[in-house]
């Protein structure tokens, strides 16, 4: 989308302004002065006193008008400065400014470069993830690709035999079914990604949901159920039916969620009795692409995509310590409102 433009106009400088509006202030008494010398008959010179004081106030309405330019125009260019500088050398140019005059434009600057910095991670995060989907796409592409080439160069002296044209076949199979998961997880994280329609949700409704379509797995509950959460059903049916699919993945058989709540916000710990995470792993598993279970068709999107999922609808959530077997995840989601 490209940017919107400020519409063309004459419009006058801060600096210009805050002068216009001192020297205006000051004008106020010389006219006070000039009016009583007018009217005074006795006198037609102005006093020495009069004189220094009219002095004294130019002097004063300059000394303020630059204190001013000082703390509030100086910045403020400054600040228009960086924001180019960053736009044309990206991260290296995100720094604290020199001076900052008020404390609203401190504020003000440092919002900016909070933005900046969440604006140019995003922007690394978009390379790094296409980078990451195409050498994901290109492996079964290139698989399907070889098998396909094989099957049609097959040689009419020494042919294929059955068991290999059909080996040849299946890998095609599973390499289209990894390419389908795939494409169903990008899906799935760009619509956790996306902007969507406010809505809310039943703890009850989403554990009756996924008991439905995970038959294999042993869904409990304790906790608050009955309480609606900030997530439409929708989007909490794909955030929980990774959690349970990342779990029954892992050789659970038992998932377990602990529902408490306040007035504001919803807590829900997951955990399941799989094999659980190593510690060498905790670190990298909300990382796209990273999976343990890659030979069996792990995308290593699940995670990810239940973390945005909940991130665009002001959740979050992250890996608790456990003792034993098993995983845990602390799921933090806002009421409805």
């Amino acid at each position: 989308m490209p940017a919107p433009k400020v519409r063309t106009k004459w419009r006058p400088a801060l600096a210009l302004v805050v002068y216009a509006v001192l020297l205006a202030v000051m004008a106020l008494p010389v006219l006070i002065v000039i009016w009583f010398r007018t009217v005074e008959a006795s006198s037609h010179r102005m006093a020495p006193a009069e004189i220094i004081a009219l002095a004294f106030a130019f002097l004063l309405t300059l000394g303020v008008a630059y204190v001013l330019t000082r703390t509030i125009t100086g910045p403020i260019d400054a600040l228009i400065a960086r924001t180019d500088e960053i736009a044309r050398g990206g991260k290296a140019a995100i720094r604290p400014l020199e001076s900052y005059g008020t404390r609203e434009i401190a504020v003000l600057s440092q919002s900016f470069l909070d933005l900046a910095g969440k604006l140019v991670d995003r922007t690394e995060y978009i390379s790094s993830f296409a980078a990451h989907v195409s050498h994901e796409l290109k492996s079964p592409l290139t698989a399907i690709r070889g098998a396909a080439e094989l099957l049609r160069d097959d040689d009419v002296e020494r042919p294929m035999t059955k068991a290999e044209r059909l080996h040849f076949l299946d890998n095609i199979v599973a390499d289209a079914v990894r390419l389908d998961a795939l494409l169903q997880r990008l899906r799935d994280l760009a619509q956790a990604e996306s902007s969507v329609a406010e809505g809310s949700s039943s703890v009850a409704d989403t554990i009756s949901s996924l008991r439905e379509r995970f038959p294999a797995l042993n869904i409990s509950s304790r906790g608050d159920t009955d309480i609606s959460i900030a997530l439409p059903p929708e989007a909490a049916g794909i955030a929980f039916a990774n959690l349970a699919e990342n779990a029954l993945q892992h050789g659970a058989t038992l998932l377990e969620l602990r529902v408490s709540a306040d007035a504001r916000t919803a807590v829900i710990l997951v955990r399941d009795d799989g094999t659980g995470i190593s510690e060498a792993n905790r670190q990298r598993i909300f990382q796209p692409f990273f999976s343990t279970r890659r030979e069996h068709g792990g995308t290593g999107m699940g995670l990810g995509i239940v973390r945005a999922m909940l991130s665009s609808h002001g959740g979050t959530i992250r890996l608790l310590p456990t003792t034993g077997a098993g995983a845990e995840f602390e799921i933090t989601i806002p009421g409805p409102s």
